[in-house]
């Protein structure tokens, strides 16, 4: 697929840092005149990809999360979320409903919710190499 536009963020693994790479994404989507629907499901996907590189990628240790964006062909954006934290160990598990590793108030949907709102979400990791999550949408249904 071609790319017809892109842009790329890097930010502090703070949780301010969250609202403004929904933010920011949003923007850039937006050139692409999505529904309310759309742009709302790529801000929450983002939102939720952002936290869980600060969250849990970094825990309490300071990093940077890099984020880029990509408009493809057809109407595709293809958004990376990746941070060089902790990693994790066995990502099939990561991705279960409710499986979370931060504790405390952490409902453990990350995934899930990422998954319920974009058309394709891979995530690649290593354990002590970090960790990416590529999100994907066709906006308007082109």
């Amino acid at each position: 697929m071609k790319t017809e536009n892109e842009m790329r963020l890097e930010f502090r693994s703070k949780s301010v840092n969250e609202s403004f790479s929904r933010t920011a994404v949003a923007a850039f989507v937006a050139l692409l005149d999505p529904t309310v629907e759309e742009l709302s499901d790529v801000k929450t996907a983002v939102s939720e990809a952002v936290t869980n590189a600060i969250v849990h990628g970094y825990r309490d240790a300071p990093g940077t999360v890099v984020l880029a964006a990509a408009v493809l062909s057809g109407g595709r954006v293809r958004i990376r979320v990746r941070d060089k934290g902790i990693g994790i160990a066995d990502i099939a598990q990561a991705r279960q409903p409710l499986f979370t590793t931060g504790g405390g108030e952490r409902a453990g949907l990350g995934f899930a919710v990422m998954e319920s709102c974009m058309d394709r979400v891979r995530v690649r990791s290593a354990p002590g190499k970090g960790t990416t999550v590529t999100l994907e949408k066709v906006i308007g249904g082109k």
